[in-house]
């Protein structure tokens, strides 16, 4: 059996990687880079939690800082996130440690920040530093921000 290089092709490798574990030739496997894939996959799904959470958090930031512009469409757009944060948190309840871990949520906020500065035009720092609402208000169907609402 040729192996094939992880770093050459790596859909080729994850199928050789595959095979050999079905037709249990452990001895042949890449165990160092089958334990990076597999913690790459863990590290992709917070990714992906992080970025529905700053999409959620972006538009509820232009929620309260331009009340004039709100509309049916920005209502959607939090009600699919929420939505999509929620399926997440259940599919995978591991994550559920995110959503109490002030880095991630850090970051998450900095992302909605950026991107609510770039679709508004407000200055960055006219946004709170921390997220100022609850991650249970963040995540509740019917709870929108008002403006300069506090905790």
């Amino acid at each position: 059996m040729i192996t094939v290089n992880y770093e050459a092709d790596i859909v080729a490798w994850a199928d050789q990687q595959a095979w050999l574990v079905r037709n249990k030739k452990f001895e042949l496997l890449d165990i160092e880079h089958i334990a990076e894939e597999i913690e790459d996959v863990g590290k992709s799904e917070q990714r992906e939690l992080a970025s529905r959470m700053a999409v959620l958090l972006c538009h509820l930031l232009k929620w309260q800082y331009q009340p004039a512009r709100q509309g049916a469409s920005w209502k959607a757009t939090i009600k699919t996130q929420r939505e999509r944060v929620k399926r997440r948190l259940n599919q995978t309840p591991s994550l559920k440690k995110c959503l109490k871990d002030s880095e991630w949520l850090a970051d998450a906020w900095d992302d909605a920040r950026d991107a609510a500065e770039k679709e508004t035009g407000i200055s960055y720092e006219k946004f709170p530093e921390k997220c100022p609402w609850t991650i249970e208000n963040i995540l509740s169907d019917n709870w929108f921000p008002q403006l300069f609402e506090s905790h």
